[in-house]
């Protein structure tokens, strides 16, 4: 087992990544006192409810299952989640436990933000994408059907548990998915981070055991050493969303859960590095290097084929970082170097977007 700090203070917590930690005791000291709702949903119940319920043994625990995917991250279903904890008259010392992927993450831990005013909550992630990405910051939230994750705030939970044996039920598409987001922290701050995943990519695809477990302990550590320097993203943290403006804007258009967000997100770094290139800020032979290595994690190229132009400047306007009527981007100078900018050259956005919406992925 490696144990990470995310370092913030009285906020800190740690990540614990290892095989067989859902048969292991390591949540328990991060439980308070002895009200524990469990929230999961209807895929990982059967596979993992009953191991997390063993190891709440002496804890009042109960249970609520949501049904799962994306389209299904909004407020109607959050509702469900306090439906529970009013039911069962958990009060203020409860703790919530989040098991499951990124939504069940993100509903969870803005149940725990909202749910009197705040309540402790900690994250079990069993997916690749949650593992690596969701669960450590403490973004929570839920989706608009304007806007993703538009609704939401910041609630940092009190530790986070990767067993890396989830993997092994996760399938091929969500296992890519999660790659996605491996890929980018290379792409925003770890260069020889990108370089070993461009040595190492086929063994992630065919779930190698260790490679897995080294690409979740590096980029949990980078993004915990973002999240400590700028945790509510006024500045650095915002880094972290390399590819999340066009992406969110697939997933937003093509209607939530139609889209895996690490494939949107998978796009829409290609999406960015080709407008960096044409901004002059990323050499045309890195960009070949990061379709090279997008193609080869058995990701998609290009976005929906509906899309248009028009859906794409819309709903990148509605974006979090956009400011003034003004898209801000992550975009590359190079490969391991990421930037903010509202600097770039807005004909070569209509080029980029033009030219992949011509793409029939």
């Amino acid at each position: 087992m490696k144990t990470l700090h995310v370092d913030l203070g009285e906020r800190s917590y740690p990540i614990y990544i290892g095989r067989g930690l859902l048969s292991q005791d390591l949540i328990r000291n991060h439980i308070k006192n002895k009200q524990v709702l469990i929230v999961t949903n209807d895929t990982i119940a059967p596979l993992y409810l009953e191991k997390t319920q063993a190891m709440l043994t002496g804890f009042d625990h109960q249970t609520v299952i949501l049904p799962d995917g994306e389209q299904f991250k909004n407020l109607e279903t959050l509702n469900l989640i306090f439906d529970a904890l009013l039911t069962h008259k958990m009060d203020r010392s409860v703790t919530l436990v989040a098991l499951g992927g990124g939504v069940i993450g993100d509903m969870t831990g803005f149940a725990a933000a909202s749910y009197q005013r705040g309540v402790n909550f900690i994250q079990i992630p069993t997916t690749l994408l949650s593992q690596v990405d969701s669960s450590v910051g403490g973004k929570t939230g839920v989706n608009h059907a304007l806007g993703k994750n538009m609704i939401g705030a910041f609630h940092q939970p009190q530790c986070v548990l990767a067993d890396t044996e989830t993997l092994n039920t996760l399938e091929d598409k969500q296992l890519a998915a999660g790659i996605a987001e491996v890929i980018k922290y290379g792409l925003l701050g770890d260069k020889p981070f990108f370089e070993w995943l461009e040595s190492n990519i086929e063994k992630l695809t065919a779930r190698d055991a260790d490679a897995l477990a080294y690409a979740i302990e590096r980029s949990c550590q980078d993004k915990a050493e973002i999240v400590a320097a700028d945790e509510k993203e006024h500045g650095k943290r915002a880094l972290l969303n390399l590819g999340h403006t066009f992406g969110h804007a697939i997933e937003t258009a093509s209607g939530y859960g139609q889209w895996l967000h690490g494939e949107a997100v998978a796009v829409g770094m290609l999406m960015a590095a080709d407008l960096s290139f044409r901004s002059g800020f990323l050499s045309k032979s890195d960009v070949d290097k990061i379709v090279s290595l997008t193609e080869r994690a058995k990701l998609p190229t290009a976005p929906p084929k509906e899309m248009t132009h028009e859906q794409f400047i819309d709903l990148m306007l509605r974006d979090k970082k956009a400011l003034n009527g003004i898209i801000r981007l992550v975009l590359l100078q190079s490969i391991g170097q990421a930037i903010i900018s509202d600097n770039y050259d807005r004909t070569a956005l209509d080029q980029t977007l033009e030219s992949f919406l011509s793409v029939k992925d």
